[in-house]
């Protein structure tokens, strides 16, 4: 089973540049070629939240237009940047959605079982887990405590040390803490958010962060750090699992000069 994770897309209306600036549905495509060149495939897409930058149906409807080269099964969680009725309505086709209320969702379609969760809080940058969304996930982690999972949110559940995205972190972290704890199924819980590659542990279980196809927050360790972004290398994140373990790689986006070979015709080491 192998997974892409393309996270932060933050598309906008057609000719829009996100912060007058980046041009995310260019690069949102130029990502979706280079996952079309992989091999193998991967089985399924996740998205993890801020797929578009204001919540428009319009913008909803630019991303599926950027996005449909890729037949793969397709399952997103929401960001920040998202808004809930839009997007129910927008991926409605792919069936897994609920008809009312927060966008979290079981997929028991895959070796791997799948949960979406739905962390935004309407109108505000941060996120909550509040106790009507984490009895949720207690619930449905219950149900079947033998079956490997990856859980999918957007707002990682973590002190990163970038302190102004940790203004607009994850309200109920420890609540979550406690209750991923109880349950050691959890292979993986993956994020977005941060526009950056950084892994943690949570109630002992793994949690990582992905780089955006397009810009990527700024690194700046300090409590002040101001909010800022860098056009640094985009990527997309590749999950394998595979005899009952779960591999992560970072992708890079852009061309770059190789491959090339570390031994000569002959078997040895270029030197």
């Amino acid at each position: 089973m192998l997974i892409c994770q393309i996270t932060d897309t933050h598309i906008k209306l057609p000719g829009k540049l996100a912060y007058k600036k980046v041009d995310t549905a260019a690069m949102l495509r130029v990502c979706v070629a280079e996952v079309q060149r992989l091999n193998p495939q991967p089985d399924l897409i996740v998205m993890t939240g801020d797929l578009v930058d204001l919540g428009r149906p319009e913008e909803y409807a630019h991303l599926h237009e950027i996005i449909a080269p890729l037949t793969q099964p397709l399952y997103v969680v929401p960001g920040n940047h998202d808004a809930r009725d839009p997007m129910r309505e927008a991926f409605k086709a792919g069936g897994y959605f609920p008809a009312s209320g927060f966008l979290q969702y079981a997929v028991e379609d895959w070796p791997l079982r799948l949960i979406g969760l739905d962390t935004i809080i309407p109108g505000q940058g941060g996120g909550e887990i509040c106790a009507e969304r984490l009895a949720w996930l207690d619930r449905t982690l219950a149900e079947q405590p033998q079956r490997p999972t990856l859980l999918m949110m957007h707002h990682p559940p973590f002190i990163t040390g970038i302190g102004h995205m940790d203004d607009i972190g994850l309200i109920g972290r420890e609540a979550f803490a406690d209750v991923v704890a109880k349950h050691s199924q959890i292979e993986l819980i993956l994020c977005g958010h941060l526009h950056r590659t950084i892994h943690a542990r949570v109630g002992g279980r793994a949690v990582l962060t992905s780089p955006s196809p397009a810009h990527q927050v700024a690194l700046d360790l300090r409590d002040d750090a101001p909010s800022r972004f860098r056009m640094e290398p985009p990527g997309f994140m590749l999950h394998r699992w595979r005899d009952g373990q779960l591999i992560s790689h970072v992708a890079p986006i852009g061309d770059y000069p190789g491959p090339f070979p570390f031994f000569d015709a002959d078997g040895k080491l270029i030197d």
